[in-house]
């Protein structure tokens, strides 16, 4: 009989991800005992691709982590000092991935495995070992087995809050049935959240926000009473009812805009499946907008400080973008109107991502998200997409027009639900199409050469300087940008007709 620390032969085999023996070639056996751990572990049982990996050793957690980043030509950073957890990102394959070393939390391996969260994360198989066998002292193989997450002790959840959001987004993501005793500790810790650090709730629930069925995780989120905790907005939405074609009250809206936006990345994502585009609104898209299927992918592909995803970003958006309907709503004849609400929501935004612990970046990105979501509705709503109003959304947006146009998709979804008709639906992908193809890449043509500067304007028509000479300059580059005027005599002109 093996004991607890003892590997045993998993029950059904082991899919390793190439990672692992690239791993094993580049690490040299001993003195340190390395071991894979948790999640990868995990996953291979599953048969499923890692995206990330997790090492665990006696000591050295730093050394390994920088060994493994100069190796695969990767960064290497310092993560937690008192764990001496190292992280080394890297370009494998094409694809990149995150690798984390840390020491042994306790005395031992066993004492490691038995102190973390789930069980089905505490499995571990030694990396120059025999790699279809397996340490697993909880029996979370068989827990995986079962798609069950149960706690490793009655302490893990109690001990660590922030596990509360952990166990939501693993059981989405892998349609777990979260064990009846685990979820009582689930609820009984979720006031000890209160005091949990800022950034680990950030980075929670960033992850599920980028993740798979992020509208689930935070529906599971909100029936624990969870949601209202990191985001108090939302109770405000609750029951705000709103005028059709709209279907559903705002909080119910809101979940259905994630829940769309899901279905929206999904289908310009590289694992587009038949399934996806087979769905009535999501196979229109494809008929209509494929063709920046690459640049939006390029867009999406971007992270922000610590990694975070910019589809978690994107997320973090749509589950904001209404907050400010609420304070501006007022029934108008037989109408509910929300005039000014991405305003007053753009601010409320702010302030809950500046609480969320967010970089300045990622909190300038989200406001002018919530700012703009509008524009697009509107613009459909226009007989012509005119050029001039397409520059106009591009230049006061910039990259953020994507974000924009991405969310306006998911959230006329929503709005429309079951009532989706196709011809209305394909002229508005017609407008986000036009949009899309006026958006500046990395591969756009310069700006033109201006046709005047200022000193020009102030020579031709007398004029000082001051504010109006930087008004005449922005009204000249937008008609040349739209093809108005081309040379420097029709600059002029158009700026003598604007002074009247």
């Amino acid at each position: 009989m093996t004991g607890p620390n003892e590997p045993r032969p998993s029950p059904r085999p082991l899919v390793w991800a190439d990672i692992v023996f690239t791993l094993r070639e580049i690490l040299p056996a001993g003195p340190i005992d390395i071991v894979l751990v948790g999640g990868v572990v995990r996953d291979a049982f599953w048969g499923i691709p890692a995206h990330d990996v997790d090492l665990a050793v006696p000591r050295g957690g730093f050394e390994v982590a920088r060994q493994i980043a100069n190796q695969l030509g990767g960064a290497f950073y310092k993560l937690d000092p008192e764990r001496e957890t190292g992280r080394a990102i890297v370009n494998y394959q094409g694809e990149r991935l995150v690798i984390d070393v840390a020491n042994f939390r306790g005395d031992d391996l066993l004492a490691d495995l038995t102190g973390r969260d789930f069980t089905l994360n505490a499995v571990a198989v030694p990396l120059h070992g025999d790699l279809a066998a397996v340490i697993d002292p909880l029996d979370g193989l068989a827990d995986a087995q079962a798609r069950i997450l149960r706690q490793c002790s009655p302490e893990s959840i109690p001990g660590d809050p922030v596990r509360i959001l952990r166990a939501i987004r693993l059981s989405t993501r892998f349609d777990l049935r979260i064990e009846p005793h685990t979820l009582a500790r689930m609820r009984g810790a979720v006031p000890r959240l209160a005091q949990a650090s800022p950034e680990r709730v950030r980075d929670e629930i960033v992850t599920l926000l980028g993740s798979r069925k992020p509208a689930a995780g935070l529906r599971a989120l909100d029936s624990l009473g969870v949601l209202s905790l990191i985001v108090p907005e939302v109770e405000t939405l609750r029951g705000v009812t709103q005028s059709a074609p709209h279907q559903y009250d705002v909080w119910q809206h809101t979940l259905e805009v994630i829940r769309q936006l899901e279905g929206v990345l999904q289908t310009i994502s590289p694992r587009r499946t038949e399934h996806t585009a087979a769905q009535a609104g999501l196979g229109m898209i494809v008929y209509y907008l494929d063709r920046f299927r690459g640049q939006l992918q390029a867009h999406l592909a971007q992270t922000w400080p610590n990694e975070r995803p910019h589809a978690a970003l994107l997320g973090l958006a749509a589950l904001l973008h209404d907050i400010g309907k609420p304070a501006t709503r007022a029934v108008v004849g037989d109408r509910i109107r929300f005039l000014g609400h991405e305003k007053i929501g753009a601010a409320l935004a702010v302030e809950r991502a500046t609480a969320l612990r967010l970089s300045r970046a990622e909190i300038a990105r989200i406001e002018q998200i919530i700012l703009h979501h509008m524009r697009p509705h509107l613009l459909a709503q226009e007989p012509t997409l005119t050029r001039r109003a397409i520059y106009r959304f591009w230049r006061e947006l910039g990259s953020a027009g994507i974000d924009v146009c991405l969310l306006a998709l998911a959230d006329y979804l929503a709005t429309v639900g079951p009532t989706l008709q196709p011809e209305a639906w394909g002229n508005y992908l017609l407008r986000i199409g036009a949009l899309l193809d006026g958006a500046p890449g990395p591969q756009a043509i310069p700006d033109a050469d201006p046709l005047v500067t200022g000193n020009d304007l102030m020579r031709a028509l007398g004029l000082k300087p001051g504010p109006r000479v930087g008004e005449l300059l922005e009204m000249i580059q937008e008609a040349q940008a739209v093809g108005e005027i081309q040379t420097m005599e029709e600059a002029l002109r158009l700026a003598r007709e604007h002074l009247g």
